[in-house]
């Protein structure tokens, strides 16, 4: 990683060795021969999980299975009432890298054996959960762990089928052994009832932190979205010589003219001082339908908004199907939506921000503040009403994809940013 710099006092943090060996452990458990899958509620997901819980079993750090099938980390001898629980989520994307989410759970483990063998005792206990199921690309829905924890998941949810084997989420999360009629009636996990606050350690995931050379930065949001991971433009198939511009119902154009409109109405929004990105990043033609000479009569394509606003959200989606009717009776096609999938903004508590930023002050590290672009399951703990706080890493090469880089220096100043914090949460 060429933008990173060795962090004064890095190599003294404890668990620098342990990092390394662990991030490696799991990248070799869940290889796909170009980056790193790990489904959620799969194999190579409950793989990761099982190291992990061997590496404390043989550090004298307990796990338990929750009803949701995530593991919560805990020391024997830690007292208190209300747990200050730290972690992430242990899938990723299909060919993803290795420290999207385990990231988070690898330093939560790190300051649980930390605070263990330094014998200090919090008056509010670390819990550290390693989360299924946080990566929308298996199920077309995030956050899948955390809201079962919350007890967010519905029956239309639970039913949603996996892009690739085709299993119902119920089906995979009982696989794991969750508890999925407790799921299902809405039930949160007994442990979530006391947390007194929840801290989570991630990669950035764009290119921010990067350009400016901060090793470190604490977040004060995560965007929403509003997102439909199917929408079909049905138009008429015909002869590319034999049908003139004026009689055509071309579907291709259409979408075409869709996405065109939407993006002028962005870049206004833009200018308005509006916080939003948008995107379509699943887009094509029925491949048994392919052929040069062929009108397309169908694409199917993803939508997906995201803000820090709600307004703005609600705001553009009602402009997005504005203009589909529009389109729609301009070049005689329909569109067709299936379900429409939707997350909260959420903000970071004033408090805990601001704790994280004099502690990295104290470390001699950035005091700076980024917006999240990019969906945590501290959104949902957040907006449950549990103060939270996250912490992000600088990451080259973007995330979602094999070339992540994150410095094991950068690492462990986030994590001395994280357990120097934990004593000072009230």
């Amino acid at each position: 990683m060429t933008a990173a710099t060795t962090m004064p006092g890095t190599q003294a943090v404890p668990g620098r060795q342990e990092a390394i060996d662990l991030f490696e452990r799991i990248r070799q458990l869940s290889f796909d021969g170009v980056g790193v899958s790990r489904e959620s509620y799969g194999p190579t997901e409950t793989a990761a999980l099982d190291a992990l819980v061997e590496w404390a079993g043989g550090h004298g750090i307990a796990a338990q299975t929750d009803p949701a099938a995530n593991v919560v980390f805990s020391l024997a001898q830690a007292g208190g009432q209300a747990p200050i629980v730290c972690g992430s989520h242990m899938d990723s994307v299909p060919q993803g890298g290795n420290y999207d989410g385990l990231a988070g759970v690898i330093a939560g483990l790190l300051c649980l054996k930390r605070l263990k063998d330094e014998g200090v005792r919090l008056a509010h206990p670390l819990w550290v959960a390693g989360m299924r199921g946080e990566e929308s690309a298996w199920f077309g829905k995030a956050y899948m762990g955390s809201s079962a924890i919350l007890g967010k998941l519905k029956a239309d949810d639970l039913a949603l089928r996996n892009k690739r084997s085709g299993r119902t989420l119920a089906e995979a999360m009982a696989s794991v052994g969750a508890d999925v009629g407790s799921i299902a009636a809405g039930k949160p996990v007994p442990w979530v009832s006391g947390v007194r606050a929840y801290l989570e350690l991630h990669i950035e995931q764009g290119p921010l932190m990067v350009a400016r050379k901060w090793p470190t930065a604490i977040v004060s949001g995560i965007r929403g979205n509003i997102r439909h991971n199917l929408v079909r433009c049905v138009g008429e198939p015909g002869h590319s010589g034999a049908v003139p511009r004026w009689l055509r119902n071309d579907a291709v154009f259409a979408v075409s003219d869709l996405l065109m409109r939407l993006d002028e109405h962005w870049r206004v929004l833009l200018e308005r001082g509006n916080d939003l990105v948008v995107t379509s990043g699943v887009m094509g033609t029925a491949p048994a339908e392919h052929a040069v000479s062929r009108i397309p009569g169908r694409v199917d394509f993803s939508f997906e908004v995201r803000s820090e606003s709600t307004e703005t959200l609600e705001e553009f989606y009602r402009v997005m199907r504005a203009e589909c009717d529009e389109v729609a009776r301009q070049r005689g096609v329909r569109f067709e939506f299936d379900r429409r999938i939707e997350s909260a903004p959420a903000t970071m508590d004033a408090q805990l921000v601001q704790l994280l930023l004099d502690t990295s002050a104290e470390l001699a590290l950035p005091a700076e503040k980024i917006p999240s672009g990019a969906g945590h399951d501290a959104a949902l703990f957040a907006n449950a009403g549990i103060p939270s706080g996250m912490i992000f890493i600088r990451n080259e090469n973007g995330s979602h994809n094999p070339a992540e880089a994150m410095e094991i220096d950068d690492f462990m100043a986030g994590v001395d940013v994280l357990y120097r914090s934990l004593p000072k949460v009230a």
